[in-house]
């Protein structure tokens, strides 16, 4: 989604009554090709040199709107992940899902597709041929130590999207979350599946709506622009930006300018355990990442049954990139 207008209004945030306590961090995405000569781009704001987690969230990746005629979509071939969950949500377009546990599916918008690696599982991502314009967020959760070596699996969720009085809708496809609105009496929660404290909602806001949060003042948050610009509290953010929100916030206004908004948030616990995160692995040090390496490589190379299983796919799966010649580092 572009703005295209040359001088774009601003939002008046905040006012007499901010907080003046309230302090948003902002993180500008940076933009990734995800392969091949007509790669698609995608704009990352975790991890960054700013900040590499917010709660388990450790990955986060924004995409679209784009013309799958122009962009070629997403082709994403068998790959390996271990030690963590992906959350598929989509806007616009659709996905066609195959992974090692069998599991044949499809990522539609408002639906949330939630795969678990686990000791270790391999998938595709590709978008389908019906899809003329791709939009949405691919996220990461790093499991906590007690749960990385759960069995991989895969589960859909679709979350109810609740209408708002002050001028929004709220769809929560992980966790909890309550909203002051006279329409809502109680918290909106998911039964999805997660393996530590989290919060995933998408939140579209009619043009000039104030939607009031009550947060977790356990959780950090993080608020994903992807229609806007909004204001986060006091702060007006940029589309595409992420706001970050500090532990011990107990509310938040998230309030549209005159052409609306969407936003994705995310939140959870500080996740307080070192991991080594490197390519599409998770680990605890960097010899349990080399070995992972080794054992996709065998099923690149030799067809090998490991831990990563075998599926149906029409062509290679990917190499895992070369290791750096200097030992991975835990962050955390």
């Amino acid at each position: 989604m572009s703005n295209l207008e040359v001088a774009p209004p601003e939002i008046l945030c905040g006012g007499a009554e901010a907080q003046e306590t309230a302090e948003v961090e902002v993180i500008a995405p940076r933009d990734v090709p995800l392969g091949g000569p007509r790669a698609m781009l995608v704009r990352r704001t975790l991890p960054t040199r700013q900040r590499t987690t917010i709660g388990a969230w450790c990955f986060a990746d924004h995409y679209g709107p784009d013309a799958v005629d122009q962009s070629g979509g997403m082709v994403v071939p068998p790959h390996p992940h271990t030690g963590l969950q992906t959350v598929s949500w989509l806007f616009t377009g659709e996905i066609e899902h195959r992974d090692s546990t069998g599991m044949h599916a499809m990522v539609r918008p408002g639906e949330l597709n939630i795969m678990t690696a686990g000791t270790g599982i391999s998938h595709s991502e590709v978008s389908t041929e019906n899809t003329r314009i791709l939009h949405g967020v691919q996220l990461w959760t790093v499991l906590p130590q007690e749960s990385r070596f759960v069995e991989p699996g895969f589960e859909h969720y679709v979350p109810e999207p609740v209408d708002l009085a002050s001028g929004g809708r709220l769809s929560v496809f992980l966790g909890s979350l309550t909203v002051e609105d006279e329409h809502v009496s109680e918290p909106i929660s998911s039964s999805a599946t997660a393996y530590s404290p989290l919060l995933g909602a998408e939140l579209t806001l009619q043009p000039g709506a104030v939607i009031t949060l009550r947060l977790d003042p356990t959780f950090e948050h993080g608020v994903l622009v992807d229609g806007g610009p909004v204001c986060v509290g006091p702060e007006q953010i940029a589309m595409h930006d992420l706001a970050y929100l500090a532990p011990g916030r107990e509310s938040v206004d998230i309030h549209a300018g005159e052409h609306g908004g969407r936003v994705i948030i995310l939140g959870g616990t500080p996740f307080e355990e070192q991991i080594v995160m490197w390519w599409n692995f998770i680990g605890r040090d960097h010899d349990e990442v080399v070995a992972y390496r080794e054992e996709w490589q065998a099923r690149v190379e030799e067809g090998a049954q490991t831990r990563f299983g075998l599926f149906a796919y029409d062509g290679d799966p990917l190499p895992a990139p070369v290791l750096p010649g200097v030992r991975l580092r835990p962050r955390g």
